[in-house]
């Protein structure tokens, strides 16, 4: 009996050892997860803590860029700005310079414009042939209304005018800065040819005051009229 029980006790003491042994075990593992679970958190914690640096430091980054951007944008806005100032300017030389050549007779023309032809009137013998033939002054009267209303260039005769031109009436004959011309005499002008038509018919103008002259007077269109430059001249 006394045998059996002492069994029992060694069994029991066993099962308890093993028992013991076992929550040991698992008290161990327990707190090796925990450790191990804490070095992972921390681990985690600093890597996203590093993230999070490295992103602030990229959108800072980021918006400095934007604003240099923005900078270098305004610069060239600036610049574009000046650079469409220099052009419109350089563009109105230009086309002043152009005017001004034009105005010299120192470069080929051509466009629309006109035609206007001035004829000696008929006469008799017994009346003076003075009141009957073109003059000097009928030519400036055209000139000076054609220039008046716009016109770019005027030629007599073929003759190209320029800022030094002179006209001279002698006889029957009109010299055009050296050159003589005899009647009928053709002044061409371009420009807006509608233009220069109205100014000349202005009722008690140009042509009603040359018609009264006894000259003949006669306007015609032209699309494409082409003057050439003056040769010879050095201003």
């Amino acid at each position: 009996m006394k045998g059996k029980k002492k069994g029992k006790y060694v069994v029991f003491s066993l099962v308890f050892l093993v028992f013991g042994f076992i929550i040991a075990f698992s008290y161990s593992q327990s707190n090796k997860e925990d450790a191990n679970s804490l070095k992972i958190n921390n681990k985690q914690y600093i890597m996203e803590n590093s993230l999070r640096e490295q992103i602030i430091q990229v959108q800072d980054k980021n918006r400095e860029l934007q604003k240099n951007l923005y900078e270098k944008q305004e610069s060239v806005r600036e610049f574009e700005k000046a650079l469409s100032k220099e052009q419109e300017m350089f563009s109105g030389w230009a086309e002043d310079a152009e005017k001004y050549r034009m105005f010299l007779g120192k470069m080929k023309v051509q466009g629309p414009g006109i035609e206007v032809s001035l004829e000696d009137g008929e006469y008799n013998q017994s009346e003076d042939a003075n009141n009957y033939i073109v003059h000097e002054h009928h030519i400036f009267k055209v000139v000076d209304e054609l220039y008046i209303a716009g016109a770019t260039a005027i030629s007599i005769n073929g003759q190209r005018l320029n800022h030094n031109s002179y006209i001279v009436c002698n006889g029957p004959v009109i010299t055009v800065d050296g050159n003589p011309y005899p009647a009928p005499f053709t002044i061409t002008a371009i420009g807006d040819a509608n233009t220069l038509v109205s100014a000349l018919n202005i009722p008690g103008g140009v042509r009603d005051q040359i018609v009264n002259d006894n000259i003949i007077l006669s306007i015609e269109k032209k699309k494409q009229i082409i003057l050439e430059p003056v040769l010879g001249e050095s201003s």
